[in-house]
């Protein structure tokens, strides 16, 4: 009785973990990112090392500047481009934006086939790194923007989204890993051709889709108006205001800790290339196992909770990870931040699609850019610049017991929070009262304040 009841709950479990592939179109999407996904993260790996080695002396701060460089276009442009997804056809921009990024791709392999060494070098890195993050800025709302019109039910989006954070992090535990062994073998050029080539997939997946036709009412304010709508909307609600500023803190804190793996690899651990990707790579797997946590629950419900408890652990990770001396020490933490950072940044994803307003969808998730990627260069650059004068592990301190503040002051506020998020969700049937009345839901959610 017992072996068959928990061969049930675990049939159940995996039933929900994967209920969003009864939908066709979003197997093409994940299909299509899981090929693609691991040559992104060989690129990303790739760049850090050709960087760190052409750098010399100024690697750690040349290293900062590549990440501000990559990122700091979707906080720039991140408002105007949502705008733009709310007008355009997202598919087409996604389309668009895969196509931009092949060629960036196949260019870095061309400088990391011919550049010299030298900083000079590093340079043409910078401005390819610019050029993708202006493709970013309009990617990342078209993608996450995209995920409810791959699913025809609206409470399979939870699971999407978890799902997709999961296809993230295997690739990230996948791409490092094989980066290390083909730039240990062959130079960090062939990981850049990996990643031009992995994009035909995405372009492929994206091409056999088959979307319904979406009616988009004709825009009649200006890009500017539609912009401060947008802002109105999204900052004007407490619990989307919240998420989004703890995600921008946490990405500001956090990212540190990336950008500097190299020199921790190198300097701190005495490790090379194949060090890099075991770091790399732990972190990714504990990214990975947050992500299918949150693939296996069936509500939103709680998530408010779990994010305090992933910004704690977060935090902690990156505080013991500053103090490690060992090589398997520092993985272990590393899966610990992955996995706290992936669950805080998932959760807040799933939370803030679950009450936006469709036609307002591409301007929140370009906020929702701006604060998971649009807040990280900022962080980098800061990053590259404290590393020289106090070090990289009191830089990585700091990081550490910032995200713990943030995560504290979140969990003052969640009682509140809750209030407002309450007749949200019973407007949506989520909440079993949902008997609240319609108007009170109207008057409390984010609609009801522009």
């Amino acid at each position: 009785m017992a072996d068959g009841a928990s061969g049930a709950t675990r049939a159940s479990r995996l039933r929900v973990m994967g209920r969003a592939f009864a939908d066709r179109n979003y197997r093409l999407f994940f299909a299509g990112q899981g090929v693609s996904l691991v040559g992104t993260w060989m690129g990303r790996l790739a760049s850090g090392w050709l960087v760190f080695r052409l750098g010399g002396a100024d690697a750690a701060w040349l290293l900062g500047v590549v990440s501000f460089a990559s990122l700091a276009p979707t906080f720039f442009l991140g408002p105007v481009a949502g705008v733009l997804v709310d007008r355009w056809n997202r598919h087409t921009v996604l389309l668009v934006t895969q196509l931009l990024s092949l060629a960036q791709s196949a260019a870095l392999a061309g400088v990391a086939f011919t550049a010299p060494p030298g900083t000079g070098a590093v340079w043409l890195v910078v401005g390819l790194s610019l050029l993708q993050g202006a493709v970013n800025a309009f990617d990342m709302p078209a993608r996450q923007s995209l995920l409810v019109e791959l699913v025809a039910r609206r409470e399979d989006l939870p699971n999407a989204i978890a799902l997709n954070s999961s296809l993230v992090n295997g690739s990230r535990l996948v791409g490092p890993a094989v980066a290390g062994a083909v730039i240990a073998a062959a130079g960090e050029a062939w990981c850049f051709v990996i990643d031009a080539v992995s994009y035909l997939a995405v372009v492929a997946a994206l091409l056999a889709m088959r979307l319904p036709a979406r009616v988009r009412a004709p825009a009649v304010a200006s890009v500017g108006r539609q912009l401060v709508e947008g802002v109105r909307y999204a900052f004007g609600f407490p619990p989307i205001r919240a998420l989004l500023l703890l995600l921008a803190l946490v990405s500001f804190a956090t990212m540190p800790q990336a950008v500097l793996l190299p020199v921790f690899a190198a300097d701190e651990l005495g490790g090379g290339p194949h060090t890099l990707g075991l770091l790399s790579a732990a972190s990714g797997v504990g990214a990975l196992g947050g992500a299918v946590y949150l693939a296996t629950r069936s509500s939103v419900l709680g998530l408010g909770r779990v994010i305090v408890a992933a910004a704690v652990g977060l935090g902690l990770g990156l505080v013991g990870f500053s103090r490690s001396d060992s090589v398997w020490l520092s993985a272990a933490l590393l899966a610990l931040t992955g996995c706290g950072m992936m669950v805080q940044m998932a959760a807040a994803n799933t939370l803030i699609q679950t009450m936006v307003d469709e036609d307002k969808r591409g301007r929140v998730m370009s906020f929702f850019g701006m604060a998971f990627q649009g807040a990280a260069p900022f962080g980098s650059l800061l990053a590259g610049w404290l590393a020289g004068a106090v070090g990289v592990r009191t830089v990585v301190l700091g990081s550490g017991v910032l995200v713990l503040l943030g995560g504290l002051a979140f969990a003052t506020q969640l009682p509140r929070l809750r209030r407002h998020a309450r007749p949200v969700f019973a407007r949506l049937g989520i909440l079993p009262e949902a008997a609240v009345g319609v108007q009170v839901a109207t008057e409390s959610s984010p609609a009801g304040r522009d």
